[in-house]
């Protein structure tokens, strides 16, 4: 589970762009948040998780401000989310997340991106019953047994931990993110996480081969450069 987390987040990474599109595609996605739930951090849970996320990834204090006083004022366009599924290159399986403010733009935008690189845009509940909607924290650690002991002391709902290369990762139901988060930072106010975030973790994996990376490569670079792309979620395992 760890591996394939990894493999995702390497690969969007190396397809992340011009750091101004990272910050308009964190910019909308605060925009939205704050606007439904409130731009007051200490009430929008959801918001809150977002600001650290987008504090992690380096985005600037102004570009974050700038999009809760947006939603705070009341002006702006209205977004609205949408989710498309398909396989892509290789076979592999594909959840694309969006924010639009027009449908018909945003579907003929990722429909260009299956249909030229050969990768199949599906119905929606294609693929998305083959990924499992987690709450993930990675961090520095040798000692599972600990961290499990400390969650379940917590009564934390823990899919799974586990233990590679002196990092322990740990799974949970997106609901307990933050049940999560205060129960390690309670027992351990001095760690600092490597990643945490709610991710779409395949339950398969499927390995790209040679012949396919230039076109899989291609698929994910046409997907980061589509505006209303935000997230995109595969179970591809590429060649090192």
């Amino acid at each position: 589970m760890g591996r394939a987390f990894e493999v995702r987040k390497n690969a969007m990474a190396k397809t992340a762009g011009a750091k101004t599109k990272v910050y308009s595609k964190y910019g909308k996605e605060i925009y939205v948040c704050a606007k439904n739930g409130g731009p007051d951090p200490d009430t929008n849970l959801s918001l809150k998780r977002l600001m650290e996320k987008a504090k992690k990834d380096q985005v600037p204090s102004h570009v974050i401000e700038k999009a809760i006083d947006k939603a705070a004022g009341g002006a702006g366009e209205d977004f609205v989310p949408a989710r498309y599924e398909g396989f892509g290159p290789g076979n592999c399986m594909v959840i694309v997340d969006c924010l639009t403010d027009n449908n018909n733009r945003t579907i003929t935008d990722v429909r260009n991106c299956f249909t030229k690189t050969g990768a199949k845009i599906g119905a929606q509940g294609a693929v998305a019953h083959m990924f499992e909607h987690q709450a993930i924290f990675i961090f520095a650690g040798d000692d599972e047994d600990e961290i499990l002991e400390i969650l379940m002391e917590a009564d934390v709902d823990v899919t799974d931990v586990e233990c590679e290369d002196g990092k322990i990762s740990v799974y949970a139901p997106h609901t307990e993110f933050y049940k999560v988060k205060t129960a390690l930072t309670d027992a351990k106010p001095d760690l600092e996480f490597e990643a945490e975030e709610i991710s779409f973790i395949p339950q398969t994996e499927v390995e790209i081969s040679e012949d396919d990376m230039p076109m899989f490569e291609k698929f994910m670079e046409m997907l980061n450069d589509c505006d209303d792309v935000q997230d995109v979620y595969h179970n591809a395992i590429t060649p090192n």
